[in-house]
């Protein structure tokens, strides 16, 4: 019998984020991204639900109730759930770098605070049954590298009144890993940071597969690269040495987590920063095996399905436009989603 959790979730912001006026390529407006996902089907299963973007054109972070109860009747005409929620925390969609001056901090605070207001809602009107609220520094490595210390501690007190603000809403954050962001962009300075904002029940970490293969290399952070920049990917043994070392630090602080595929080369597209390359599942170019990359996440030491998520989700950030437009693609990301279901899910 197929396993039914964790339950599977496609993004739609890769409609929108490195898309626009700024890119060489349109939004995909957001019904095309939830018909897309819920058309998508392998052996007579779908997708469970999808993981949000609260920004233009999208979902407007300053959404009223009626365009809240909208967005839940598409949801359920599809029959799709809302799962993880991602907030315009960044100065050009209104908010303000973490560790920036105090009148920008409290923008970032005031993007979570609609964050967390958008997720109650939502659960509200009965179609967000799980996830949380993703964010980020906001924060260039450049501008935090000035710093390191006090942009770091900077930095942890925003995620600590943050943390404040998501207790109020009864919503959990997780804190993505991304070489993009300053304070986050290798895998010993986003474990210093959950350490230092110290509120493990409310701020964890969000695992991509396509991103966090990247702290591998110590892209933006050399020294801390675990793998050499010219590592052989045929050496299996000495993968599982470092990405073991890699997911036993941050999986114990893992509330989110995304399936991906990456060939280990840096992606930027419009007003998007350079970070992690999406690939297709089947990217022959592709450094992981999906399945087994996602074991180390999804299972604890103790080689048991940790369960400290109840959906997973797939990114396809920055996939070209002809790609995400074609069917085929969610048929074959589908399926690589099942395949993880049913190697360490329940």
């Amino acid at each position: 019998m197929s396993n039914t959790h964790p339950k599977l979730h496609n993004a739609t912001w890769p409609g929108v984020v490195g898309k626009g006026p700024d890119s060489n390529e349109p939004f995909i407006e957001l019904d095309t991204m939830l018909d897309l996902t819920a058309a998508a089907e392998v052996d007579g299963e779908k997708f469970d639900g999808v993981d949000l973007f609260l920004c233009a054109p999208h979902v407007d972070i300053d959404s009223t109730d009626d365009d809240l109860a909208a967005l839940a009747g598409k949801l359920r005409d599809r029959n799709l759930a809302a799962g993880s929620l991602v907030a315009p925390v960044w100065p050009p969609t209104g908010g303000g770098p973490a560790m920036g001056t105090p009148e920008e901090r409290e923008q970032f605070l005031t993007q979570v605070r609609k964050s967390c207001a958008i997720g109650n809602k939502l659960r509200d009107l009965g179609v967000r049954p799980y996830g949380v609220i993703r964010i980020d520094s906001g924060s260039g490595v450049a501008d935090w590298a000035a710093d390191p210390e006090s942009n770091t501690a900077l930095i942890a007190d925003t995620f600590r009144r943050a943390c404040d603000i998501a207790d109020q809403h009864g919503e959990r954050l997780a804190a993505e890993g991304e070489i993009c962001w300053g304070g986050m962009h290798s895998w010993k300075e986003m474990l210093k940071l959950l350490e230092s904002v110290d509120r493990p029940g409310t701020l964890g970490f969000q695992a991509d597969l396509a991103h966090t293969l990247l702290y591998l290399l110590g892209h933006n952070a050399e020294g801390d690269a675990i793998l050499p920049k010219d590592f052989d990917w045929s050496d299996e043994a000495a993968f599982h040495e470092a990405y073991t070392t890699l997911t036993d630090a941050l999986r114990p602080w893992t509330i989110d987590f995304h399936v991906a595929q990456n060939d280990a080369t840096v992606k930027g597209q419009g007003s998007h920063d350079k970070t992690g390359k999406h690939c297709p599942p089947d990217d022959p170019n592709g450094k992981l095996d999906i399945t087994r990359a996602a074991g180390y996440w999804l299972r604890g030491a103790d080689g048991k399905p940790t369960g400290a998520f109840q959906h997973i989700c797939w990114d396809g950030c920055m996939f070209p436009n002809e790609t995400m437009l074609d069917p085929a693609t969610w048929n074959k990301v589908l399926a690589a989603m099942i395949h993880v279901r049913n190697a360490h899910g329940w």
